[in-house]
């Protein structure tokens, strides 16, 4: 590990898991056996959302490359004019030692864009499970009710039960206002369902370049823990809701610290997302119950009252 210097915090201003291949091993068997708080759920839909570069697509692939044993590219990503994610997935990651399919499902959506503004009802649809795996985008034709193969009656399996936002740690305070807008639009129909919400911060090597060869001292650094800061303000998040994380981009190999990175984030975006689950479910039921109780008691007064009734206990 490198030497403290002024940059750089003697003690880390988050506690962290260790660093080691203990923690690593521990956080991919955590992973790999979580399942949601509720039977019903198969798996946690967790949906990324992301400017276009900000590396949303990378975290699905690095995710992938984790649990492959090695480096993969299986969602498009780079650094394009446009968004290189043109459909709606919804992305099972399997083991490659176990075969096992995690039961946390990565949903990949187009990246926002200043030409193109993302249609926020298209993005309640999608919030919402009305919107089918592999839906076609189309900036100049959103989503609607009329769209061949909407959901008209989403089971709450098909639901997003965390949104997960990717922001450029290394641009949060020169964020395009354009783009802004349409976050903070994104963030309050969100809001308005409830669903849980983190941020994934990306680019932390351009924020401070020593945590690319040592990422041990990601949580030591000044630069990182006030673009942690930064986020959120600009979010309204709690700073426990944001993560800094290195994307695999470059590397040719794995590196068990990016690793230990993103898990203990996914892991976290995981419990959140129990949490909703819990929620609703634990709401419906409680409706239920309630509808239940007035329902008998309706009965047993139209029991009592019934004039029919009545008039048999004259006849007795």
């Amino acid at each position: 590990m490198m030497e403290f210097k002024s940059k750089y915090r003697s003690r880390p201003w988050r506690k962290f898991p260790l660093f080691s291949e203990e923690t690593l091993q521990e956080l991919r068997k955590d992973i790999l056996n979580y399942t949601p708080v509720n039977e019903n759920v198969p798996a946690a839909n967790i949906l990324l959302i992301g400017q276009i570069g900000a590396g949303k697509s990378s975290v699905l692939n690095s995710l992938n490359s984790i649990y492959r044993g090695k480096i993969t590219s299986r969602a498009l990503c780079g650094s394009f004019e446009h968004s290189l994610t043109t459909t709606f997935r919804k992305y099972n990651v399997k083991d490659n030692n176990s075969g096992r399919t995690l039961k946390l499902r990565l949903c990949d959506t187009r990246g926002l864009e200043e030409e193109f503004a993302a249609d926020v009802q298209e993005m309640s649809y999608i919030l919402d499970g009305n919107v089918p795996d592999r839906y076609q985008f189309n900036p100049t034709s959103p989503f609607n009710t009329k769209t061949p193969g909407f959901i008209p009656s989403p089971k709450f399996e098909d639901k997003i039960h965390c949104v997960a936002f990717i922001l450029d740690g290394s641009t949060i305070d020169v964020m395009p206002e354009k783009i802004l807008t349409q976050i903070k639009a994104i963030q309050n129909v969100t809001n308005l369902k409830n669903i849980p919400q983190v941020v994934y911060v990306t680019k932390m090597d351009k924020v401070c370049s020593d945590v690319q060869m040592d990422p041990t001292i990601m949580f030591h650094s000044e630069a990182v823990c006030e673009a942690v800061n930064k986020t959120s303000n600009v979010m309204g998040i709690p700073r426990g809701h944001i993560y800094p994380i290195i994307n695999y981009e470059s590397e040719t190999t794995l590196d068990a610290n990016f690793d230990i990175l993103l898990l203990q984030a996914l892991k976290q975006t995981a419990s959140f997302a129990d949490d909703f689950i819990d929620d609703v479910i634990g709401s419906f039921k409680s409706t239920i119950t309630l509808a239940l109780f007035y329902l008998l008691k309706f009965i047993l007064f139209f029991k009592v009252e019934s004039p029919l009734t009545k008039n048999n206990e004259i006849e007795m």
